[in-house]
């Protein structure tokens, strides 16, 4: 699997990086495989740099927190729009209940059938895989004040997991056991932020990925542009026992 940073900054697009997506792709039976986990402010356009939104096979959202999906909205208009037509069929887009309303709602005075004229909604049940070509995705819901899930991404023998937004829970356990890459929130920094429930700080990341066993990489992710990342990296370090890895825009990983 191969892993692009589309966007990582945290609860809002920063001056370097869109808010959080990530492209994940692998190649099977003579062709590439490509879903999209998230696809908040801003991440469209970076998109675009990596590929042409049309040749995604899917997209899944954590939650329905606008740093997290408000660019599907974005995503509807490629689609319905094309000068060359609609694509033939609906991309099939995974998330919590009410993401179809949540986002035609956002789209002002958008007809029927709204945005489901070009995606095919399907809602997300804890620890049900979704799948996706050669792709196994289960959700695991995690805490925060909304409906919200990670996701452990599967294929060919490699293991990505990706929390979302999430304070510390039992869920992280099965979610990160034995993962070739953690991708971990990291919102939050000790002493500062002391309200419980929402964003783990990195400290809080790094004990969960040792909780958890077998994980070989940690990377922080969705650290918001007022945080200083070497500061999450430095509580995440005096855990880790290995090398801590910052998520950053733009950049692609071997998982």
């Amino acid at each position: 699997m191969r892993l692009t940073v589309v966007g990582c900054s945290g609860s809002f697009a920063g001056p370097s990086s869109p808010a959080s997506s990530y492209l994940v792709t692998t190649e099977h039976e003579g062709r590439t495989w490509r879903v999209l986990l998230d696809l908040g402010s801003g991440a469209l356009g970076a998109l675009q740099r990596h590929i042409d939104p049309v040749e995604l096979d899917a997209v899944l959202l954590t939650h329905l927190h606008p740093d997290h999906c408000i660019d599907l909205l974005g995503l509807y208009v490629t689609r319905q729009y094309r000068p060359t037509g609609r694509p033939r069929h609906r991309l099939p887009v995974h998330a919590p209940a009410g993401a179809r309303q949540r986002i035609d709602a956002a789209y002002e005075s958008i007809e029927e059938p709204g945005t489901d004229a070009v995606f095919d909604y399907h809602e997300i049940t804890d620890r049900e895989p979704v799948r996706v070509g050669p792709f196994v995705i289960t959700p695991y819901l995690v805490h925060h004040p909304v409906e919200a899930y990670g996701f452990r991404v599967e294929a060919q023998g490699r293991v990505l997991a990706y929390t979302g937004d999430t304070d510390s829970c039992d869920a992280l356990a099965p979610l990160l056991t034995g993962a070739h890459l953690a991708l971990t929130d990291s919102a939050f920094v000790e002493g500062r932020d002391t309200i419980r429930g929402i964003h783990l700080t990195g400290r809080r990341a790094a004990e969960a990925a040792v909780a958890a066993g077998g994980v070989q990489r940690l990377m922080l992710t969705h650290i918001p542009a007022w945080n200083a990342p070497g500061e999450c990296h430095a509580e995440a370090d005096q855990v880790w026992p290995g090398e801590v890895e910052l998520a950053q825009p733009d950049a692609v990983y071997e998982v």
